[in-house]
């Protein structure tokens, strides 16, 4: 299986308790993902953040709708947290969302471990560039949610 990886940086301007918190509520992902994906939660509220919560989505990737569940692996308020697709898009898809308090704010780092289904033809292709569009959305959607103070 062709693993590949993606890595993103991003200093908010908030302190670290107001970003952990935006992150620590599931419904607040529909608001950081492209609209092109028709991203939406369908897992019922309240959804309360720990290890072994499950989370489903629903997705529409190039007009094809998708199912989506993820489980948290790893929850350590304030420092990180980690999910795991257990179906969806991907052959595999681990992401790791870390952050640290630092001047001005909080950084925000992104860590996806991800395979596509076709291998290294549909990375290449199509499926590289999709997840970096994905992750460039996130930062605009996010330097929105928290402008400069």
């Amino acid at each position: 299986m062709y693993v590949s990886e993606f890595s993103s940086q991003q200093l908010v301007p908030a302190p670290l308790d107001e970003v952990f918190e935006f992150f620590s509520d599931a419904r607040n992902l529909q608001r950081l993902t492209p609209p092109w994906l028709k991203f939406e939660v369908l897992t019922p509220e309240p959804i309360e953040m720990a290890p072994g919560v499950l989370i489903d989505y629903r997705l529409s990737w190039r007009g094809i709708p998708i199912r989506w569940r993820t489980e948290i692996e790893v929850w350590e308020p304030k420092v990180r947290f980690v999910d795991r697709q257990l179906r969806g898009p991907y052959r595999l898809w681990r992401h790791e969302h870390r952050f640290a308090e630092h001047r001005g704010g909080t950084m925000v780092e992104d860590t996806v471990a991800y395979s596509a289904f076709g291998g290294r033809l549909a990375h290449a292709l199509v499926v590289s560039r999709d997840v970096q569009r994905i992750f460039n959305h996130r930062q605009h959607a996010l330097g929105s949610i928290f402008p400069e103070r």
